[in-house]
């Protein structure tokens, strides 16, 4: 037998895995000779660690690929792995040192090593200054941990974790630190560390001394980076979009392989088209995080304090104190906190100049709430009324901080007083349509609120929502003893399969008409209303105590579903429309849209100055495409009746060459002259007289 075809098991390490993996028993002395082998080398390698080995290299991927055959005789390969990356990490050549990482991770897939000794060096590890080593640790420890808790959480790994981790966060080693903290983050993304343990030890890498951890947590805190993704794909998306122009599309490809000669190689460059195309459309879908860790801090007031105190004594640069105070503002807002020094601190930036001074406005109106004092948020709005509501401003300036003071008077009605309110009203005049816009969305905000601060006639018509209206005192807390709005609904119980319960909602409710004229002699006006009508207000003629008491009746008696809640949602709006005087018509009636996310605030709110922005080309076109849909088509001069009907000979001559129809041109009756209509008028003349 020759060499090249003899078996060569001692050297040829793949073969030989081959064969173990098939026959683990008979192939066993084999696999100890390798293992000796191994352990030679490895008392070689401790003398000289910082130098690459190839063979050792091999038989560590050999060995741990082949390590649950031989369970018993490999029990102490982890160990010898894990004190070699322990003891010489930082000087392992990073060949040798990602081999052992993988050797690790091998067993760990294999259940043939614990996670929490494995998981704990690899945090480690983020010390080495080896970036491709950091990235595989980081997705190795994120899908292990997300693996571990696959079918349920492992309460006892997770807090050994946590808290190994919390030490880390506080490690001299910045890099180590910085990947811990992605580490966390990245796994309260994905729900598996969703709890308030994760959040609390995420939340004191918020006074780290480090720039960069101290940004990341916050932005984990504020989801900024899922704005910074959208912002990321609206960029790659207008590359796309270039692209998607020149792209075809897989019609069209279809049609193109139908129409060309039929080969091979076409069909295989089809093939390889389409399911390019069917990557590109996977690859856009949007991914949606759920950003709700301010809800999960165990101590907000303590914490808001703390960071208020950090935020004046800090000197970071401009963008870093503008996230803090973003941060202190939401905590103030989610939580309704008392901080009164925060609210001095920010009016020391809101000048026109200022940079990013409409955040800063937007942070005020985020840290305003009921609770706060009246008089610290009047004295934010002086501050804006001095600096942006004056006329020595632009419009835009100006309707910027009429926006800001209604964002502020929507979450404290107390703060402006009636003297600023009536001042603010005299702008809904104004020559600028922005700062009248801004000015009446401020009239209309106190309609709803608090219509007494304004002036009579500025006040409106008196709506039903009006008249419920309760004005409240600082401190005071609006309390409902049944759901706003149910009176509108049946008193109908469902109780099982067609079975119903209706209860009597009110004896006064049903008795209302009778007990209005009581003279059986005199004439009874009724009013005749359609069927639709009467579903839409059947509670049209009762009073405000009848109404709460129904109300009550219902919230108590049933229990209410999705549809019910539409229901009282569109008959709520409808309050805000509809006239309470009688005898009088209705307003006409606007469908309001309530949005669910109306209280979260966004920057919209203050810089929408209710201008027309310019559009580009491709916006108007969509707007004129948009006008034409539905709508016939225009066409120039009379139609024929019947579009399948036949042509006249003048409308083929139209589309015939010049020069077949240019000998007819010249037949055309020309003038008669004088004499000829004068013989002409002759003989009519003649023939008339004749036949008289």
């Amino acid at each position: 037998m020759s060499d090249k075809n003899r078996n060569k098991l001692p050297s040829n390490l793949p073969q030989l895995q081959n064969l173990i993996k098939r026959d683990p028993g008979s192939y066993k002395d084999e696999f100890m000779q390798q293992y000796r082998h191994y352990e030679s080398n490895l008392q070689i390698f401790h003398l000289q660690p910082s130098t690459y080995t190839k063979t050792l290299d091999e038989l560590v991927l050999f060995i741990a690929q082949v390590s649950q055959c031989y369970p018993e005789e490999v029990s102490d390969f982890p160990q010898h792995l894990q004190d070699l990356l322990r003891r010489h990490a930082t000087v392992l050549d990073k060949t040798m040192r990602m081999t052992f990482c993988k050797a690790l991770i091998l067993l760990r897939n294999k259940s043939l090593i614990p996670a929490t000794g494995v998981l704990e060096l690899f945090f480690e590890l983020f010390r080495c200054q080896d970036k491709l080593l950091r990235k595989t640790l980081y997705s190795y420890i994120v899908s292990d941990i997300k693996n571990v808790n696959f079918k349920h959480k492992n309460a006892k790994l997770n807090t050994t974790l946590q808290n190994f981790m919390y030490t880390m966060l506080k490690d001299n080693n910045v890099i180590a630190a910085k990947m811990s903290l992605s580490v966390m983050i990245e796994l309260y993304r994905r729900n598996i560390w969703n709890d308030t343990k994760t959040v609390n030890v995420i939340a004191t890498a918020c006074f780290s001394k480090v720039t960069k951890i101290l940004v990341t947590a916050m932005k984990f805190f504020l989801g900024h980076e899922e704005g910074e993704k959208a912002a990321e794909s609206d960029s790659e998306d207008e590359v796309d979009k270039k692209k998607e122009k020149s792209r075809k599309t897989s019609k069209e490809l279809i049609l193109g392989n139908r129409v060309a000669k039929k080969t091979k190689k076409r069909q295989k460059k089809l093939e390889r088209a389409l399911q390019a195309m069917k990557k590109f459309k996977k690859k856009h879908k949007s991914e949606s995080f759920n950003f709700s860790a301010l809800h999960l801090l165990h101590d907000p007031q303590d914490f808001s304090e703390k960071l208020l105190k950090q935020l004046e004594a800090t000197n970071e640069r401009f963008e870093v104190k503008l996230m803090m105070i973003d941060f202190i503002s939401r905590l103030i807002g989610i939580h309704g906190l008392f901080l009164l020094n925060f609210y001095p601190f920010v009016q020391r930036f809101l000048q026109p100049h200022q940079r990013e001074v409409t955040r800063l406005l937007l942070y005020v109106a985020q840290a305003s709430h009921d609770l706060v004092p009246p008089d610290v948020l009047e004295s934010a709005i002086k501050v804006i009324a001095n600096n942006f509501i004056t006329d020595r401003n632009s419009g835009e300036v100006m309707a910027v901080g009429l926006n800001a003071v209604r964002e502020i008077s929507a979450r404290c009605p107390l703060a402006l007083s009636e003297d600023l309110l009536r001042d603010f009203v005299q702008y809904k005049t104004h020559k600028d349509k922005a700062v009248m816009m801004a000015a009446r969305a401020l009239i209309a905000l106190y309609r709803r609120v608090n219509p007494e601060l304004l002036h009579k006639r500025d006040r409106g018509k008196p709506t039903e929502s009006t008249e419920e209206l309760q004005t409240l005192h600082y401190g005071d807390r609006k309390t409902r003893q049944a759901v706003p709005g149910a009176e509108i609904l049946s008193g109908e119980v469902e109780l099982g399969e067609g079975e119903t319960e209706k209860a009597e909602i009110s004896k006064e409710w049903e008795s209302c008409s009778e007990d209005e004229d009581d003279d059986e002699d005199d004439w009874i006006d009724v009013h005749h209303s359609s069927d639709e009508e009467q579903t839409e207000d059947p509670v049209a003629g009762l009073s405000l105590e009848e109404k709460r008491q129904k109300a009550e009746d219902v919230s108590t008696n049933r229990i209410l579903t999705q549809e019910d809640f539409r229901q009282i949602q569109h008959h709520q709006a409808r309050k805000t429309t509809e006239s309470s005087s009688k005898g009088k018509g209705k307003r006409k009636h606007v469908e309001v849209d309530l949005d669910e996310n109306s209280d979260r605030l966004m920057l919209s709110t203050i810089e929408n100055v209710h201008k027309k922005r310019a559009h580009d080309k491709e916006s108007r076109l969509a707007t004129v495409m948009a006008g034409r849909e539905g709508r016939e088509k225009f066409t120039h001069g009379p139609q024929k009746m019947n579009p399948n009907a036949s042509t006249t000979n003048k409308e083929k001559a139209r589309g015939k060459n010049f020069m077949m129809v240019k000998h007819k041109l010249g037949r055309k009756k020309g003038k008669r002259s004088f004499r000829d209509k004068q013989m002409a008028l002759t003989k009519a003349l003649l023939r008339r007289q004749k036949k008289n």
